[in-house]
C-alpha cells in the first residue's frame, strides 16, 4: 500500500467519523431522506469503499439483484451449473443471502473485510432440485451471509444472490439495497414485463451515478419478442447514461427436472463474467471505477447531508434566539420595573416615609442628617427600625417581579415554540411551560448577593476617615437602604400623591449619600448598584433559559455542515493522488474471454478469517460450467422461470 492510499484511507475515516457524527434529530423537510443517506453511506464505507480502497487486486463482488419474480436465483443456479440457491412460487424466497466464490478466494470472503455487519455461514452443497436448495426462509438469519465455496465459480470473482429489491420484507429491502452498494459490478435482472418499473430504475440511476459496471440481463422474454423488448430497454439505458451496459436477453422456455434452465440460455452472461474474472487488468480498470465512481457519489451525498445538517443548526439556533429573546425581555421589564418607581408603591413608600418624615424631606440637609441619626440612634436603643423594614419591602418587591417575569417568560417561551410541528417534536415528553422549581431561591438569594454587593460599594467608597466616620455613624444598613431607594425611584410608573412622594424620597435619599460621599461620587454609585443588578437579572433569565439546552444540545452537537464539506473535499484531493485506472480502448464484451488466473504470489495476502457453521445447499451433481466457455453477447435460453422471484408457470 502506497503513500498516497494511505493518505487516502486516513481522509475517508475523517469522513466517516464526520458523516457518523452528525446529528439530524429534528423533522424538517429532507431531514429523512438526509438521514437515511447518511446511514447508508457509513454502511458503503465500511462494506465497499474501505475495503476496496485498501486492496484494489482484491477478487471483485459481482451481485446478482432485481425486482420479484425477475429470476435471480434461476440465474444463479444456472452460472453454477447447479441448485445452490432456492427458488419458488413462496414470496420472499431469498431471505439470507449467498455468495459463491472460489475456494482459492474464501479467506477474501470468510473474513468481515467487506460486509463486516453480515454473520458468516459456511454452506455446502447436497442433492435438491432448485426449490428445495439452499436455506429455508428465516427471516431471523436476515442479518447473515452464506458463504458457499465451489470450483466452478471462477476465480478472482464471486457471485452474491441478493433478496429482492422491491422485496414485501423491509429487512429484505434494506438488505438488498446494502448488498448493491458493496458490489464492483452489478448483473441486474428484470423482465419483459417489468423493465419499465420505477423500483429497478431508482437503482439503476444509482448505478449510473456510481459510474459501476453494470450488465441487465432482460429474462423470460416472449419467443419473437426478443428484439423489439431489447431495442425498448436499450433506449431506456441509453437516457439513463448506461448506454455501454451490455444486455443480455434470456427467451422463456421450460425448465428441467431439478428447475435448471438450460446452459445456453445463460452462456452469454457466464461468459462476460469469466471474462473479467480471467483478465487482470480488466478487473483493476472495473475495480478502480467502482471505486472513484462510489467516492464521487459519496461526496455528493456527504454535501447533501451537510446542507440538511446546516438546516438543523439554522432551526435549532432560531429556536434558541427565540427563547433567548423572550427571556431577555423579561430582564429588561424587571430592569424597567426597578426604574420606574413601581418598586416604592405602597407599603414600601409608607415605611420610606415613616423614615424620613413627610414634612422634613425639603428640609436642610444638615437638619436632615441630625434627625436621621437620630432615628439609627433609636435603633440602637430597641425601638422600631423603619429602615430594615423598607429593605424587607424592597426585598420583597424586586423578589416579586423576578419570579412574576420568569414565570411569563416560561409560559411565552413554550407557547413559541410549541406553535410549529418541530418544536412540538422537540419539546414531546418535556414540560418547561413554568419556570424552574429552584427560582424562587434563586431569585431571593440574588437580592441578597445584589445587597451585599451594594454594601462592598458603599464600603469601598468610605474609604476616608470622615467618610466612614459617617456612614458609621448612620450604619450600612441605613446608607444601603438610601441607595436603593435612589436606584429604584423614578415616577414613571406612580401615580397622583406617590409621585410626590416617591421623587421626595429619592431627593431626600440622595442628598444624604451626597453629603456623606459627594455628588460625583453618589452617581457612580447609583449606576454602579443599577448596572450590578441588571447583569444579575440577566443571567438569573439566561439561566431560566438554559433549561432548553437539554433539548437543543442534541441537535447542535456533533460536526457542522462545513466539516462534512470539509471532510468530502479532502478525501476528493486524496483520491485524486491515487489515480484511478485508464479506461480500456473499448467495453470488454460477453465474447472476450480469457482464462481465468490465480491470484499473484506477490499480491497482499488475504484476510485470515474462518466461518463455523456449515449447512447443505444443493445437489452436488451436475453439468460444470468450465471458466472461459460461452458464446455471444446475447445469450438465447429459456428461464421458464420458477425461481426465487416470481410464480411458477404451467408447464414448470
Amino acid at each position: 500500500m502506497n503513500d498516497a492510499t494511505i493518505a487516502a484511507l486516513d481522509r475517508l475515516d475523517a469522513l466517516r467519523g464526520a458523516l457518523d457524527g452528525v446529528a439530524l434529530p429534528l423533522a424538517i423537510g429532507g431531514a429523512d431522506a438526509a438521514r437515511d443517506a447518511r446511514r447508508a453511506a457509513v454502511r458503503q464505507i465500511d462494506d465497499y469503499i474501505q475495503p476496496r480502497l485498501s486492496n484494489l487486486d482484491a477478487p471483485l463482488l459481482a451481485v446478482v439483484g432485481g425486482s420479484t419474480g425477475a429470476g435471480k436465483s434461476t440465474l444463479v443456479n444456472a452460472l453454477i451449473g447447479i441448485p445452490v440457491t432456492r427458488t419458488g412460487v413462496i414470496r420472499p424466497t431469498t431471505r439470507q443471502p449467498i455468495l459463491l466464490h472460489s475456494p482459492v478466494d474464501a479467506a477474501w470472503f470468510a473474513s468481515t473485510r467487506i460486509l463486516p455487519g453480515l454473520a458468516r455461514v459456511t454452506g455446502v452443497v447436497r442433492e435438491a432440485p432448485s426449490n428445495e436448495a439452499g436455506e429455508e426462509p428465516d427471516a431471523a438469519q436476515i442479518g447473515s451471509v452464506v458463504l458457499v465455496a465451489d470450483a466452478r465459480v471462477p476465480q478472482d470473482l464471486a457471485i452474491l444472490d441478493a433478496p429482492d429489491v422491491d422485496s414485501i420484507a423491509d429487512e429484505n429491502r434494506e438488505l438488498a439495497a446494502q448488498l448493491l452498494a458493496a458490489a464492483d459490478l452489478w448483473l441486474f435482472a428484470t423482465t419483459a414485463n417489468r423493465y419499465a418499473d420505477a423500483v429497478p430504475w431508482r437503482l439503476l440511476d444509482d448505478a449510473a451515478a456510481r459510474d459501476i459496471t453494470v450488465g441487465v440481463v432482460l429474462n423470460r422474454v416472449p419467443p419473437g419478442a426478443e428484439a423489439e423488448v431489447e431495442a425498448d430497454l436499450r433506449q431506456m439505458l441509453a437516457r439513463r447514461g448506461l448506454g455501454t451496459a451490455p444486455v443480455f436477453v434470456v427467451a422463456e422456455s421450460p425448465l428441467d427436472g431439478r428447475g435448471m434452465l438450460p446452459a445456453p440460455a445463460v452462456a452469454g452472461i457466464r461468459a462476460w463474467l469469466t471474462g473479467i474474472a480471467g483478465d487482470r487488468a480488466e478487473r483493476a480498470r472495473i475495480a478502480g471505477r467502482t471505486l472513484a465512481g462510489t467516492v464521487e457519489r459519496l461526496g455528493v451525498t456527504a454535501r447533501a447531508v451537510a446542507d440538511a445538517r446546516d438546516e438543523q443548526l439554522v432551526t435549532a439556533k432560531d429556536l434558541r434566539a427565540t427563547i433567548a429573546a423572550i427571556h431577555d425581555d423579561a430582564a429588561e421589564r424587571v430592569d424597567d420595573a426597578t426604574r420606574d418607581g413601581v418598586l416604592l408603591r405602597g407599603e414600601v413608600l409608607a415605611r420610606w416615609q415613616d423614615f424620613v418624615g413627610t414634612s422634613d424631606v425639603f428640609r436642610t440637609v444638615e437638619s436632615w442628617f441630625s434627625r436621621a441619626r437620630d432615628r439609627v440612634t433609636a435603633w440602637f436603643q430597641g425601638r422600631p427600625a423603619p429602615a430594615i423594614e423598607v429593605e424587607h419591602e424592597i426585598e420583597s418587591g424586586l423578589h416579586a417581579v423576578m419570579v412574576d417575569e420568569a414565570g411569563r417568560a416560561a409560559a411565552e417561551a413554550w407557547a413559541r415554540v410549541r406553535q410549529s410541528a418541530v418544536g412540538r417534536q422537540l419539546t414531546s415528553g418535556a414540560d418547561l411551560a413554568q419556570p424552574s422549581p429552584e427560582l424562587p431561591e434563586r431569585a431571593s438569594r440574588l437580592v441578597r448577593e445584589w445587597q451585599q454587593g451594594l454594601i462592598e460599594l458603599i464600603t469601598e467608597q468610605a474609604a476616608g476617615k470622615r467618610t466612614r466616620a459617617r456612614v458609621m455613624s448612620l450604619g450600612l444598613n441605613v446608607i444601603t437602604v438610601a441607595l436603593m431607594v435612589v436606584v429604584f425611584a423614578s415616577t414613571g410608573g406612580l401615580t397622583g400623591g406617590e409621585i410626590a412622594i416617591a421623587g421626595g424620597s429619592a431627593v431626600v435619599g440622595q442628598k444624604l449619600l451626597e453629603t456623606i460621599f459627594g455628588e460625583g461620587a453618589v452617581r457612580r454609585l447609583a449606576a454602579q448598584a443599577r448596572d450590578d443588578l441588571e447583569a444579575r437579572v440577566h443571567a438569573l433569565m439566561a439561566a431560566e433559559a438554559a433549561r432548553w439546552d437539554a433539548l437543543l444540545a442534541p441537535v447542535e452537537s456533533g460536526a457542522d455542515g462545513d466539516a462534512l464539506r470539509d471532510a468530502a473535499a479532502e478525501l476528493e484531493a486524496a483520491m485524486a493522488a491515487v489515480g484511478r485506472p485508464q479506461e480500456p480502448s473499448r467495453s470488454l464484451l460477453p465474447s472476450d474471454v480469457v482464462e481465468a488466473e490465480a491470484l499473484d504470489d506477490e499480491a497482499e495476502s488475504p484476510i485470515e478469517g474462518e466461518s463455523e457453521d456449515v449447512r447443505e445447499l444443493g445437489p452436488g451433481t451436475g453439468a460444470l460450467p468450465a471458466v472461459g466457455a460461452g458464446d455471444g453477447a446475447v445469450a438465447a435460453g429459456s428461464t421458464g422461470e420458477q425461481g426465487d422471484d416470481h410464480e411458477q408457470g404451467p408447464g414448470r
